[in-house]
This record gives structure tokens, sequence and C-alpha cells, in this order.
């Protein structure tokens, strides 16, 4: 009878698609055919308590456990409505309402559950694409760590005291640094690919292979070395439809003599002593990929190493490190430390420059990788 007169008042209603179920028993096999937005229930029924038809369909392995219930009663019992209540239902109405009012509330528990399905939807969509992402930082930061140079390389270099130091950021940069060593020549690349992630990192893997097979290849002119690589990184990103570039700064290490070429941060020039000298290498290159051709931007400086002498590079990881009140680290406190600690040696100077950071850093969320790479003439 109830199920008759509900049919009758919704059989006009847009969107309303109306199924009944006389045997409870039936009440979950129906329901995970028709997938219902709302479910209508009377309280009486035959063969069984109604408030244990609650307590089924909000079971927590029954496909009706979300669906909005609009429990029906023959009177308005206070005890009855609470116990409903308690089991789970969402409503209560004395049969038979208005006709009005339960269009009202079908619609308005009905759309509540649409929305609640969309939103549900929508945060498996993010915990998915969560789970890729990490995914990928996990590689990319597996593939930064497997490239990097390792100690008994480093110690080859017999003339220089070299430590270096890179640590991702917990989503990930395109940091990179590499020394390499080939026919008593000594090439040194440290850069920053744009942006973070799985894509960044793939650019980072593709310079450090470009970089080292133009070494094996004895390629020592500075402009050409730069403008092969740029040209192989562009036509690279071009290929996967990527915007990604680098600032890169390369340095050629010969006999106490270091040529620098590219463009990135500040080079520190540090005097034995402690005196420190600023190179800005803002025209002796361009971003590497960002152009087919930057042979006019590509110059090259020189220096000569003292014993004592050496030089300090960086990514912006480490001045534009923020403390919780948003200040920056900055170069000048990288200078004023550096200027303070010279007479240690690399590995001593790398682990307190970057102490001192991590102290600025306090607890705030690190952005950006850290890189530090230390060179001294011996």
């Amino acid at each position: 009878m109830i199920g008759e007169a509900v049919r009758r008042i919704v059989a006009t209603e847009p969107n309303i698609a109306f199924y009944y179920c006389s045997d409870p028993t039936e009440t979950l096999k129906i329901a995970q055919e028709v997938h219902p937005t709302v479910i209508l229930q009377d309280l009486v029924m035959p063969d069984m308590d109604g408030l244990l038809l609650v307590r089924f369909l909000r079971a927590k392995d029954a496909p009706t456990r979300d669906v909005p219930l609009v429990v029906l009663s023959s009177k308005e019992d206070p005890t009855i409505k609470a116990k409903a209540f308690a089991l789970g239902a969402n409503d209560y109405l004395v049969k038979l309402p208005d006709a009005a009012e339960l269009i009202a509330r079908i619609r308005y528990h009905s759309n509540a559950y649409i929305n609640f399905l969309k939103r549900k939807e929508a945060e498996e969509r993010l915990k998915e694409e969560n789970l890729r992402l990490s995914a990928e930082l996990d590689v990319t930061r597996k593939i930064q760590q497997m490239i990097l140079p390792k100690e008994s390389e480093l110690t080859q270099i017999q003339s220089l005291d070299i430590a270096g130091f890179m640590e991702p950021a917990s989503d990930v940069g395109g940091d990179y640094y590499d020394v390499l060593y080939h026919n008593g020549s000594v090439k040194i690349g440290i850069g920053d690919v744009t942006g973070h992630g799985l894509e960044s990192g793939m650019v980072m893997l593709m310079v450090q292979t470009a970089i080292r097979t133009l070494m094996n290849q004895n390629e020592t002119n500075s402009t050409q070395f730069l403008q092969v690589l740029n040209r192989t990184i562009y036509d690279n990103v071009q290929r996967i439809s990527s915007d990604k570039n680098l600032t890169l700064i390369l340095l050629d290490y010969q006999d106490n003599r270091i040529r620098f070429s590219g463009q990135h941060e500040f080079i520190i020039l540090v005097r034995d002593g402690g005196k420190v000298e600023l190179i800005d290498t803002i025209d002796l290159g361009f971003p590497v990929g960002l152009e087919e051709d930057i042979t006019d931007f590509i110059g090259e400086t020189e220096i000569y190493l003292n014993p004592g002498d050496g030089v300090v590079l960086y990514t912006d990881g480490i001045t534009e490190a923020e403390n919780e009140w948003g200040e920056l680290y900055g170069i000048e406190r990288l200078c004023e430390i550096l200027s303070q600690i010279w007479q240690f040696n690399a590995n001593e100077i790398k682990d307190m420059i970057i102490n001192d950071v991590r102290q600025h850093i306090g607890k705030q969320q690190v952005y950006d990788d850290i890189t530090l790479l230390v060179l001294k003439q011996k």
C-alpha cells in the first residue's frame, strides 16, 4: 500500500526512477542491481522487524551503507525514532507525508548522496595521483643519487680537495652536479633544471649523459661544448613536448687553472685566508634547452688557483632556503660563513655550511633541492 502510494507521488516527477521491493530479504540484492541514491523504508513489514533491516542496510560491508535512508513510520514515536537514527537512518517521516514534502526530501537526500559520490570519486583520483607522483618522485630521487660522483672518483683528482653534497627536496627538483676526470683534465658541472618531479629528473639525466659523452669525445672548446649540449637538450625537450630548461655552469680544471662557461648562480672564489670574491655568470651563457642556438650568448672566464684557494658552487636551494619567518639564507650569509671557516678541508667546510643552512631552515619544509660543491687547491 505504501509502495503504491509513493509510486503515484513520484510517477510524474522528472529524473526520479522508482523501484519497489516487497520482500525485505531481497533488499540488498536489488540495491546492488539498481544503485539507489535514496532508500525509503517502511518500519512495518512482514516477517522482519523494520529496525533490523535498518541494521542490515547499514552493515559495514553492505552496498547500501552510505545511501541515504529515510524510514517511514505509522506514528511519531520518539523511542523508535531515536533507535532508527542510532542505527544509521538519515531521516524519519510519519507516513504518508504531503507529496511536496516527500519529493523535497527525496531530492534533498538524493542530491546529497550524488555529491558525496562525486567527492569520493575525486578523492580516489587524488589519492591515485598522489601515489603516482610519489612513485615518480622516488624514481627521480634514486636517479639523482645514482649518478653522483663517487668518493673514489674525487680522490683520483690529486691536486684538488673536493667535497659535494646533494639533498633532494620532498618533491624533488632537478639539481645536477658532476665531477668528471678524463685524460688528465677535470670537468665540473653544476646546474638546476626548472620545475620538479620526474620530467626535471630526466632532463638532468640527459644533461649528465651528454656532458660525459662530449668529454669522452675530447671536446675542449667551451663554446662548441655548450652549444652541442644545448642543442641536444633542446631537441629532446621539444620531442617530449616539455618546457624544461636549466641553468648550468661548467668548469674546466687543469694545472691550477679553471675556465668557466655557462650561466648559473654566482661562482664563489675564496682565496687562501678567507677572502671572498663573487664571479657573476650572467654573461657567460644562457639557459640550456630554452633556445635552439645559444652560441652568441656563450662566454668564458679563467682564474688561477694558488694553494689554499678554492671555488664554491651551489644551487638556489641554499641561498633561497627560508626560515619560519620567510627570510632567505642568502648569498651574503653563505660568503660570510665561508670566509670564517676556509682554513678547514673541503669536506669539513661542506658539512659546516650544510649544518648552518639546516639551522636556518629549522622545522620548515624544504621546497627545493640543496646542492653544494667545494673545491680547494692543494
